[in-house]
């Protein structure tokens, strides 16, 4: 048997007034979701185990089938890993966002989506006349970067804060806090003077664009440590996303990877390509991972129509083509679902249940009227541990 689990990052919402009081899911077209959920099994699920914070990271693991109360460690050590940087014992990773900062303000988590190229020049700067001794800059993608600390410190009692929680607040409240957070909560300070005068961010304020003048320091942790997805459900599985920090979970989970040119992990990502890709996946791996991270992006930036252009995207150039090669292969399983719900009206996520489809071979059909937040409700069917839905899926133990 053959399966796929699809996500829409941040799908899910709340009702909005610019849509006639319905959510992005629900304004969206999306015949192939909606046929899913008519013909299979339709309900909502809670990926985010109580006491975590509403993250991708701990998301994409329940998804993936592995209970974030127990394997949890940190989102930069699972981006780390997609880079094929290792940790030590004792040694942490830090995710770096670029931001921009305006009056005390922080105005824009991605910095208006600034360039590798432009990131990687910055991040050379702030190594050369900033970073301490065992502390290392790490290139990644656009505004997503990484700080490995090998100084032996201890972070364990540091909280930090989400940048995307944040935007459009004085900043300065939720600088990385708790024993230890002082040369973190320094690079971040500094960072401003070193980089608000910079010439590449003159430039880009000339541009009109937002200028990359502050790093942000979070979602740091140690090794990251799975089973392996192959023993622990019997199948060759792969993945395919844009985002350094599924790719991670894949990799140490022991899941192949699958690079799509014209991935970017943003809006303008090639969807078709995803979908294509996942196809031919089907053909070698018995079950395939796809994430595409465009509307939570546009959740994040308050874009309405983004998200539900987005959403018609995935169900067309992703859904639909994954969809007609699993009847074609014959007995099969697909299941889609959003990680987690990212509110427009918030712009950041929340520990709310997601609505999830799943059809196919020995499935009974639930008849809904559509893949939606409200239709999934109404279901009657709700998976109190996200992680168990991918026994429900495939099968096995987690």
């Amino acid at each position: 048997m053959k399966f796929a689990v699809i996500v829409p990052d941040g799908a899910a919402d709340l009702a909005l007034d610019e849509l006639g009081g319905r959510t992005p899911l629900e304004a969206a077209y999306t015949p192939a979701m909606d046929g899913l959920a008519a013909r299979g099994e339709t309900g909502m699920v809670r990926t985010i185990p109580a006491g975590l914070e509403p993250g991708s990271d701990v998301a994409n693991l329940s998804v993936l089938g592995y209970d974030p109360s127990r394997v949890y460690s940190g989102r930069a050590p699972l981006e780390a890993a997609a880079r094929g940087i290792d940790l030590g014992p004792g040694e942490w990773a830090w995710r770096v966002n670029f931001v921009t900062e305006a009056d005390g303000v922080l105005a824009d988590y991605s910095a208006g989506h600034v360039s590798a190229k432009e990131a990687e020049a910055l991040l050379g700067e702030l190594a050369a006349k900033l970073a301490p001794a065992g502390y290392d800059f790490v290139p990644g993608v656009g505004y997503r970067n990484l700080l490995i600390v090998r100084s032996g410190e201890d972070f364990s009692k540091v909280k930090t804060t989400p940048p995307h929680d944040i935007q459009g607040r004085r900043y300065k409240r939720y600088l990385p806090k708790g024993a230890g957070a002082r040369p973190l909560k320094e690079l971040v300070t500094r960072s401003l003077e070193l980089l608000d005068s910079h010439e590449l961010n003159r430039v880009r304020a000339d541009l009109g664009e937002n200028p990359a003048n502050m790093i942000w320091i979070w979602g740091g942790g140690e090794r990251p440590e799975l089973p392996s997805f192959r023993e622990t459900y019997g199948l060759e599985a792969a993945v395919i996303s844009a985002v350094d920090l599924v790719k991670g979970i894949a990799r140490v989970a022991g899941m192949a990877v699958i690079e799509v040119p014209g991935a970017t992990g943003y809006i303008d990502t090639d969807y078709a390509a995803k979908g294509e890709a996942a196809v031919k996946a089907l053909g070698e791996y018995d079950l395939v991972f796809v994430h595409v991270e465009a509307p939570d992006e546009a959740a994040h930036n308050g874009w309405v129509d983004k998200k539900v252009e987005a959403i018609e995207r995935i169900d067309k150039d992703v859904v639909t083509p994954i969809a007609a090669a699993l009847e074609a292969a014959g007995e099969h399983r697909i299941l889609v679902l959003p990680d987690h719900q990212t509110p427009i009206s918030t712009r950041t996520h929340t520990a709310e249940p997601v609505p999830y489809a799943l059809a196919g071979t020995g499935v009974e059909p639930s008849r809904a009227a559509g893949f939606s937040e409200l239709a999934a409700a109404v279901s009657g069917v709700t998976i109190a541990n996200g992680h168990e839905l991918m026994r429900r899926l495939v099968g096995g133990d987690a």
